[in-house]
């Protein structure tokens, strides 16, 4: 069978060809016209724009640190403040020798051997790639102008604009109001690392250590582009920092430089505080130091100066000095007795000037004793007691008060406690009784270890604050009192931790608190009597007194006196001296003002410490004083 054989039409094989090649062609000049237009679009209109984006340039999230809010005194005055300053600072990733970089910038500016030795420890913390580290606070005009005009010399360098904590009132509040310090690496892993970028400053002391999160804000972060240099070309987008949010204190900056004034040369505390509030009206603490000079930066030289000082000027005595409270805790001795019914406000007692236990051979002195004179205050009753501050009559009731009852009654007033809302590291102090003395010592309690805590001796320690808070609750008839350094929304509340219930005050009456507070009224006011009757204030603060004022004086030896003997204050080394404490309250009828003053090393209480005082309260309910 035969097979027919398509026969091929080459005309139409030649019209095919042609036409492949035409499309083809068409998709070539198409294809050219694409990458032409390109490249014009490239070259010419977006030449700028591709142009920063060339290798040695970088976008960049840039981390912005929160403006810390500010804190203020009761009357509006600023007592921590945030100022410009200008930083220098290397993006290590910049740099390509960083040991030559740093070695350029030190032929330029000065920089100290500790700065560079700061500036590699705080590399090592964990940061953002890209993230500048401070090698340089505080430029001043000509170091940023030197920087300018040598800056084609180096990479990787910024100088950064940035706002720097500041103290106005510099060591007049530094104890009250803290201070920030530079971030360590115990800092960075303690904290949110998202919320300390860029941050080089943390709350360290007082308010700005237990306000830290409050004051501190949210970080923002702004993405930028930045040339091989580093400078900042142009903000691509930004998220703003949230501003820490602003403090109102309780503290009177115009009675803290009372209290300072008052104190003069002399080392000590004081504490003042609002019966009604808890409100810390004044805390100083002298020797003091200026906060400031841990922002702006200080030499070894100058930091071991200020840490190695036997002043101890960086030691808050305020709140962390613990001392025995001397005659201070004898109304506390003699409320326990009213309250155990061991005695009552009219037991008399003959005070001769010493005092033995039955049956002992110690003679336990009053303060009046003297070698060839016996001294003693007489016939005495608690409220002579107090405002002659016989020490034979409240050895004579300590003996008779089991001491953990007393050791009880002395933490109702918060003695052995941190009563205190926001100062969390306040010092406790030391409520001695058997268990404790026989944890820490391996020895039991011994009648005589009650005599001596009868006067304020012994093992009992207070601090100036805790003294503050018991005055304040006397003045209050009983209530007690927390102390807070803040006022406001922005306040801690009462912790859980500071509330509690005084068991053993509830057993005195209304009247025993009045008479308590005539007893106290008498220290300052009763005189004319001659020496054995007078008020021991009054001849140092009570002739010309024009309010009425409730006080007790107070002093703690710092040596042990021998059996039979006597020693000359000014003999003594300026460190085994004893200390002079004063603690007041007034106006009597309506009290605004409560407060301890501690003059470390002082001497006598009365003579010493209630000076002191009156001036703090004068100026507190009289002429205001002019700030500095």
């Amino acid at each position: 069978m035969a097979v027919a054989l398509a026969i091929k039409d080459p005309n139409k094989e030649k019209e095919m060809i042609v036409g492949r090649a035409i499309a083809f062609f068409v998709v070539v000049v198409l294809c050219v016209c694409i990458l032409v237009a390109r490249f014009v679009q490239l070259q010419i209109y977006e030449h700028e724009s591709y142009q920063s984006r060339s290798d040695k340039n970088r976008i960049q999230v840039q981390p912005l640190a929160p403006p810390r809010g500010l804190i203020y005194d009761t009357n509006g005055i600023l007592l921590a403040d945030n100022r410009p300053s200008s930083a220098l600072g290397i993006v290590v990733e910049r740099t390509d020798e960083l040991d030559a970089v740093i070695a350029e910038l030190r032929e330029i500016i000065a920089l100290s051997d500790e700065q560079v030795e700061q500036f590699h420890e705080a590399k090592k913390r964990a940061r953002r790639p890209g993230e500048a580290v401070v090698i340089a606070d505080n430029l001043s005009d000509a170091d940023i102008a030197a920087l300018a005009v040598n800056r084609h010399r180096i990479t990787g360098v910024e100088v950064i604009t940035q706002l720097q904590r500041y103290y106005p009132l510099g060591a007049i509040a530094a104890h009250a109001v803290g201070s920030v310090r530079r971030m360590t690496e115990r800092d960075v892993q303690q904290n949110d690392e998202a919320a300390y970028r860029a941050t080089q400053f943390i709350g360290k002391r007082g308010v700005e250590a237990y306000y830290e999160e409050t004051l501190h804000g949210r970080p923002g972060f702004q993405q930028v582009e930045t040339d091989a240099h580093g400078r900042i070309r142009k903000v691509i987008d930004s998220d703003p920092p949230t501003v820490g949010k602003n403090l109102t204190l309780h503290l009177d900056a115009r009675l803290q430089q009372a209290a300072v004034d008052a104190l003069g040369e002399q080392r000590g505390a004081i504490v003042a505080i609002d019966p009604k509030t808890g409100g810390v009206l004044a805390l100083v603490s002298k020797p003091s130091y200026d906060p400031n000079q841990f922002i702006v930066g200080m030499t070894d030289a100058q930091f071991q100066a200020l840490s190695g000082s036997v002043y101890v000027p960086l030691f808050n005595r305020a709140t962390n000095g613990q001392y025995a409270p001397g005659s201070t805790f004898k109304p506390v001795v003699g409320l326990a007795g009213i309250a155990s019914g061991a005695m009552q406000w009219d037991t008399q007692i003959d005070d001769n000037g010493s005092f033995r236990l039955p049956g002992g051979e110690r003679e336990y002195r009053d303060w009046s004793w003297t070698v060839d004179n016996s001294g003693g205050q007489g016939v005495v009753d608690l409220r002579r007691a107090i405002y002659r501050s016989s020490n034979v009559y409240f050895y004579d009731v300590a003996s008779r008060l089991d001491v953990n009852y007393l050791a009880g009654f002395a933490e109702d007033f918060g003695f052995g406690r941190n009563l205190a809302v926001d100062i969390s590291d306040a010092s406790r102090g030391l409520v001695p009784d058997s268990e404790w003395k026989l944890g820490a010592k391996g020895e039991k309690w011994y009648q005589g270890d009650s005599v001596n805590m009868g006067i304020g001796q012994g093992d009992l320690l207070v601090t100036p604050l805790q003294i503050a808070t018991y005055v304040a609750m006397i003045a209050n008839g009983g209530k007690t009192v927390r102390p807070r350094m803040v006022k406001g929304p922005e306040a801690a509340p009462v912790s859980d931790a500071a509330s509690y219930e005084p068991t053993h005050l509830t057993s005195l009456t209304d009247d025993d608190w009045l008479r308590l507070i005539a007893s106290m009224e008498d220290v300052v006011h009763l005189g004319g009597q001659g020496f054995r009757g007078n008020g021991t204030a009054w001849a140092y603060i009570g002739q010309d007194i024009s309010y009425r004022m409730a006080g007790k004086s107070g002093t703690a030896q710092v040596v042990e006196i021998r059996q039979g003997e006597e020693y000359n204050e000014e003999e003594l080394s300026e460190f085994r001296r004893k200390h002079a404490w004063f603690m007041a309250f007034a106006p009597v009828d309506d009290p605004q003002i409560a407060l301890a003053v501690l003059v470390e090393n002082g001497g006598g209480g009365s003579s010493v410490a209630a000076p002191v005082a009156r001036k703090v309260v004068d100026a507190y309910l009289g002429s205001p004083v002019v700030m500095q």
